[in-house]
């Protein structure tokens, strides 16, 4: 089972990208882990991925594309969930190229939808577990907020240290990101469009304003 998810930054997306993932023992392809181990290897590739990270902009194709497709490639036994890939009109052009190319069929796509503000609200107040960065931990939200010792915040789920991302708090870097998502013409909205109409897979749409167990079990039902 292939499966390509989008969403906005902030819906949620990755929690329920890990959920699939382990119900159907998938791999879990995220853009951004991707981006993260070649930054942390301090690959060519990762420092230059790192400046427009940083920045909020969208890291170029030819940055990005030859990182994503060799991550699919090996995982072409298992199956996998791709997570933040394509944003762009262009590079789901390239994607579907691609996948075609190598044989593999797309079988669902997930979309979750969220309304801009909302998913800005959302990232401002989410914090990343050091041992799992799909723990959820939300300071805003009841449901998942982060467990508090002495002053301090650890994760709910398994008591690792958390911290805030750089740009989750910069509200000019979120609307870039949000800028290019939101974008039907050339950003990631028209790429969603694209494996709409194109691609031949089931399409899942879902509420990403609801709870995060209701949200997975509407996925989950569609998964067949």
């Amino acid at each position: 089972m292939n499966i390509l998810a989008f969403g906005p930054n902030g819906s949620g997306k990755g929690t329920q990208g890990a959920i699939v993932k382990e119900k159907y023992g998938l791999d879990h392809i995220e853009s951004g882990a991707i981006f993260r181990e070649h930054i942390k290897g301090g690959t060519e590739l990762g420092m230059k991925a790192k400046a427009f990270i940083d920045s909020g902009d969208l890291v170029p194709d030819e940055i990005t594309i030859p990182m994503v497709l060799e991550t699919l490639s090996n995982s072409k036994e298992k199956g996998w969930l791709l997570d933040g890939f394509p944003r762009s009109l262009v590079q789901a052009e390239a994607l579907d190229a691609a996948l075609k190319e190598a044989g593999m069929d797309l079988d669902f796509m997930i979309e979750i939808e969220l309304d801009r503000e909302i998913a800005k609200q959302r990232i401002m107040g989410r914090r990343l577990c050091a041992n799992d960065n799909n723990h959820p931990n939300h300071i805003a939200f009841d449901a998942i907020k982060p467990v508090e010792k002495e002053g301090e915040l650890f994760c709910r789920v398994c008591g690792g240290e958390l911290s805030a991302r750089a740009d989750d708090q910069d509200e000019e870097a979120i609307n870039k990101r949000h800028n290019i998502y939101y974008d039907n013409k050339t950003g990631t909205m028209a790429a969603v469009n694209y494996f709409k109409n194109e691609a031949g897979a089931k399409v899942i749409s879902v509420n990403g304003s609801k709870a995060i167990g209701d949200i997975s079990e509407e996925i989950m039902s569609q998964l067949t």
